[in-house]
C-alpha cells in the first residue's frame, strides 16, 4: 500500500519511496529576445532558461553586456527563483520547484493560461505555450485529484481538505 502525506514544506511525499510527487513545465520555459541576448553577449547558447549552459551564462557570465531592460528581468529572476543556500545552486531542484510554485500561485489569483504566459514574459523576459500551461495546470489538478482521493480512502480529513483547497484554486 502507497502512503502519501503532505509535509511541512509544502510537498506531497510517497512515503514508501521518499520521493517528491512533481509535474515539471520547466524544461517548457524559454528565454525571450533570446537571438538578443546571445548576440549582445556574443555566444550562443540554449533557449530553455533552466538549461545548464543557460543558467552559466546569464548567472556567471558577463552580463554586463546585456541591455538594461534585459539585465532588470534576469536580476529579478535571479532574485525570486535562484535564491536558495544550496552548494548546487542554480542547479539544484529549488529554482524550478520555486518557478512552478509561481505558475500556480498566479492561476490562484484567478489568470488564465495567457495571461500567466503574459505576467512571465514582463516580470522575467521567459516565456512559454498557453498550451504548455495547461498541460502543466491540468496534469496537476489531475494529481490533486488523486491525492484527494487518497486522502479520502485514509480518512485523512485535514490532508484531503488541503488538497481539495489547493485544487479548487487551479481549476
Amino acid at each position: 500500500m502507497v502512503e502519501i502525506r503532505y509535509d511541512s514544506e509544502g510537498d506531497f511525499i510517497n512515503t514508501e519511496s521518499g520521493k517528491i510527487i512533481e509535474v515539471s513545465i520547466t524544461e517548457r520555459i524559454y528565454l525571450k529576445n533570446h537571438s538578443q541576448i546571445c548576440a549582445q553577449m556574443g555566444v550562443r547558447m540554449p533557449k530553455k532558461v533552466f538549461s545548464g549552459a543557460t543558467l552559466d551564462l546569464l548567472f556567471t557570465g558577463e552580463i554586463e553586456k546585456i541591455d538594461e531592460s534585459f539585465r532588470a528581468c534576469i536580476y529579478a529572476f535571479a532574485k525570486d527563483f535562484l535564491d536558495c543556500n544550496c552548494e548546487s545552486n542554480p542547479y539544484c531542484e529549488h529554482p524550478e520547484k520555486k518557478f512552478m510554485e509561481y505558475i500556480l500561485k498566479v492561476r490562484g489569483e484567478g489568470k488564465s493560461p495567457e495571461q500567466i504566459v503574459d505576467r512571465m514574459g514582463k516580470e522575467y523576459m521567459v516565456y512559454s505555450y498557453p498550451a504548455d500551461i495547461v498541460s502543466f495546470l491540468d496534469d496537476s489538478i489531475r494529481t490533486l485529484e488523486v491525492l484527494e482521493a487518497i486522502a479520502e480512502t485514509k480518512e485523512n480529513r485535514k490532508m484531503r481538505e488541503k488538497v481539495r483547497t489547493a485544487k479548487n484554486l487551479l481549476v
